[in-house]
């Protein structure tokens, strides 16, 4: 469990915020500025990322990043309409509110890092993808084929060693097989 990040490290955030990045929507910087200047609302604000699985969540996007300009989720709800989320944090300062800001490298931004803490509404397969799913199967099939081609191309230099024909040809006829079955597979690409 991660420890809570304290009201006045949020208000420092949002300050800083708002001071290097223009949103694309002008009533989140109200929201913000909401928040900001009310204590009880900041208790229980959290900044997330993938504020989508949240109860109660709202993405604000700055202009030098591509994400949508702003979305507030609310029970399986969601809406674009900035003004209504507005009143619903000014009506419901009790509530825990999610909040994911999108703004240039957000990811790598160490004062970021410092106020975001773990969603835990996230569902635990959420960061395995079908493409992930693929990549360790190529990664599993690789290790399969290379561990099978391993142990015939060794019995392969046994039977050289013992001279036995018939065992190397049959040996041989196998790892050709493997190999034709592995040309067959996706393969995995050099990074």
């Amino acid at each position: 469990m991660t420890t809570p990040v304290s009201v006045q490290d949020k208000k420092s955030f949002i300050k800083w915020f708002l001071k290097h990045f223009q949103l694309k929507k002008r009533e989140s910087v109200w929201i913000l500025n909401y928040i900001l200047n009310h204590n009880q609302v900041l208790e229980n604000v959290h900044f997330v990322r993938d504020v989508k699985f949240c109860p109660r969540g709202i993405i604000i996007t700055s202009q030098c990043s591509s994400e949508v300009p702003f979305r507030f989720y609310k029970n399986h709800l969601v809406t674009t309409d900035a003004e209504k989320s507005f009143h619903d944090v000014r009506l419901n300062q009790d509530e825990p509110l999610y909040i994911q800001l999108n703004f240039k490298k957000a990811h790598q931004n160490a004062i970021y890092a410092s106020v975001i803490e773990e969603n835990p509404f996230i569902p635990d397969d959420y960061f395995i993808t079908s493409k992930d799913r693929a990549l360790a199967k190529k990664i599993l099939d690789k290790t399969i084929f290379d561990s099978k081609k391993k142990k015939l191309l060794k019995e392969i230099d046994q039977a050289l060693d013992e001279l036995d024909q018939e065992k190397f040809m049959k040996l041989s006829i196998e790892l050709n097989n493997l190999e034709e079955k592995y040309a067959d597979q996706p393969k995995l690409q050099k990074q």
